[in-house]
């Protein structure tokens, strides 16, 4: 069995990660103060002060009102820069293409989305084509702003072509077609491309409201069902950066099929309301349907799916003790909560001996949460403490100074 080796860590590395801690922690806190961030990080006070003033001027970090009321000097905290970076989220899904602008902080500032029969190289070239420079000339920011392109799609397009009609020839293009390198010819930023379950999963993390737990199980419901894992407060993406790709997980008694995506899936909705409307099958993954038009097959797909997923959540559970389990997916947030309260009127009948049954909280980001989180990469990789990926160092090696 061969051993890592251990590595120390020379001065330039600690700061460095001392630095990503901060901006980790005023991502969570919202604001802090050079007490506060020397309380929390056991930094000393130099160190802290020393921190605040090379991300402030590297325009990462702004001060906010002094705290005026107390003995000595008035406290000044300090918080992200909004307008620090800039960052393109490119979403790629079976059914839809949504491409959106994000801020340091996560917020949206521009969005552009697009339904479609099935995608292929060439309409995903062109809708990028069409649109980038429309939505950056729409809030003011020219391409020098930007910082990355970052791309979330699922991985094997060319796979399940039947489950969603497309036609296996045109699909087959995918396998040999280099995505990142031909959006790298029309960009001057860096270009990355993750799975969009992973992707969906990283906006939940690092823009959600935060979670008081390490470990969490996140389930995205879109034209398939994926997802991500969640684990020591940092997304694990595994070996081949699909970790939470729940499709494939075997459900029992469900007429229909034996795989989770044969039943939490909207392109199981989908063929369910075509067999009444094609055309308001299709409109279920444009934001502007009305879902009650759905009824109904609806409240039929929800306990089906709600029956699935808790399924899913136990097998899941029998292989880590996971906290929490988020549930999003590319519909509104009354069909979301819906869906949830299926999820846990499901697990009230399953035998849960063995394993510790988890929160169940609803997400927050719904159609846009693969775009977003696939913009908020950088700050993920560049601008956070991921435990995941940090070397095997003890806390006060990594943290103190």
């Amino acid at each position: 069995m061969r051993s890592q080796p251990l590595k120390g860590s020379n001065l330039t590395t600690v700061r460095g990660i001392n630095e990503r801690l901060v901006l980790h922690l005023l991502r969570i806190h919202g604001k802090l103060s050079k007490a506060e961030a020397t309380r929390i990080t056991g930094l000393s006070a130099n160190a802290i002060s020393v921190i605040f003033r090379a991300l402030e001027n590297e325009g990462l970090l702004l001060r906010g009102n002094p705290i005026r009321g107390r003995i000595g000097q008035p406290s000044v905290p300090m918080m992200l820069n909004p307008e620090a970076r800039y960052y393109v989220g490119y979403k790629i899904g079976r059914r839809t293409f949504d491409l959106v602008i994000v801020n340091f902080v996560g917020e949206l500032l521009a969005q552009k989305n697009a339904v479609h029969d099935y995608p292929t190289p060439t309409n995903t070239l062109q809708f990028l084509d069409d649109n980038l420079t429309p939505l950056l000339d729409s809030v003011n920011l020219s391409k020098d702003s930007i910082s990355a392109l970052n791309i979330a799609m699922p991985f094997e397009l060319w796979s399940w072509t039947s489950d969603f009609d497309a036609p296996v020839q045109e699909m087959n293009e995918w396998r040999d077609f280099d995505l990142a390198a031909a959006i790298n010819n029309r960009v001057a930023w860096p270009v990355t491309l993750q799975n969009d379950g992973t992707a969906a999963c990283r906006a939940e993390l690092i823009f959600g409201p935060p979670l008081d737990v390490q470990d969490f199980v996140y389930l995205f419901v879109g034209t398939f069902i994926g997802g991500g894992i969640v684990l020591n407060g940092g997304v694990f993406p595994g070996r081949r950066g699909s970790s939470g790709g729940f499709g494939p997980m075997r459900i029992p008694d469900e007429p229909g099929g034996e795989r989770l995506v044969d039943h939490a899936s909207l392109v199981v909705l989908e063929h369910m309301v075509a067999q009444r409307d094609k055309q308001l099958a299709r409109n279920i993954y444009s934001q502007d349907v009305d879902w009650a038009l759905l009824e109904p097959e609806l409240s039929q797909w929800l306990n089906r799916a709600g029956r699935s997923l808790a399924h899913a959540i136990v097998s899941a559970l029998a292989v880590i003790d996971f906290e929490m389990v988020v549930i999003d997916g590319a519909f509104p947030a009354a069909i979301r909560s819906r869906l949830v309260s299926s999820v846990e009127s499901n697990l009230d009948t399953l035998d849960l001996q063995g394993v510790v049954r988890p929160d169940l909280k609803p997400g927050h980001f719904a159609y846009l949460a693969r775009a977003v989180g696939a913009a908020a990469y950088q700050i993920s990789t560049e601008y956070m403490i991921d435990q995941n990926t940090l070397l095997r160092e003890t806390p006060s090696t990594i943290f103190k100074s």
